[in-house]
């Protein structure tokens, strides 16, 4: 289970706001890629808090609003379906946490990051943590954030194509979504350099 470590080290080294940033959606073949950045209050428990992927929808629905209400600040912000077919994934994923971290209102002045790489033109001191969501509260904070925003948006979008289905894999490449893709061809949200093999 996520605990404080990781920000209680940050703050032994003298920084005051430390957040943590995470992901969602990387993997799928539709939509945008969502990164959230979270600032919780020194050691604030919030019960069953735990790596997005770990956790029901229900759950992570749940600590959506105690996140949002116990957070010193948080921002979530996206990497465009654009501009993952003009540059690739992981750029935009990184523009993403970028503006995450950037949208705080009360800014932090240190980053923990999940993964194993540090994001291209963060502007404050940061540290990646790896299996950060199942290390970190912040991190794991941010994860959900990011997690059930993303999924919103595909309820959204599922409403809009209902043929594909979006509600039920949330843009990820599940064998019902690459059988609607053989029927139906692509619509204007499906990330086409995912699909190359598929599309020929």
């Amino acid at each position: 289970m996520p605990d404080f470590s990781c920000e209680n080290e940050a703050r032994s080294k003298g920084y005051k706001l430390v957040c943590g940033v995470d992901e969602a959606g990387r993997g799928p073949l539709a939509g945008p890629v969502c990164a959230a950045a979270v600032i919780l209050p020194d050691n604030c428990e919030i019960e069953g808090l735990n790596d997005s992927k770990k956790i029901s929808e229900k759950k992570r629905e749940s600590l959506f609003d105690i996140i949002k209400e116990k957070a010193i600040a948080y921002s979530i912000a996206y990497g465009s379906l654009e501009e993952i077919e003009e540059y690739n994934i992981l750029e935009a994923t990184y523009l993403a946490m970028n503006r995450a971290i950037e949208g705080l209102n009360t800014k932090a002045d240190f980053a923990l990051i999940d993964g194993n790489r540090v994001p291209k033109g963060i502007k404050i001191p940061c540290e990646t943590v790896v299996k950060g969501d199942s290390k970190s509260c912040s991190i794991a904070a941010a994860s959900i954030l990011a997690k059930v925003t993303r999924d919103r948006l595909m309820l959204e979008y599922d409403k809009k194509y209902p043929q594909y289905l979006f509600a039920q894999h949330k843009g990820y490449g599940t064998k019902a979504h690459y059988e609607a893709i053989k029927q139906h061809g692509v619509c204007e949200i499906h990330r086409l350099s995912f699909l190359k093999n598929v599309l020929g």
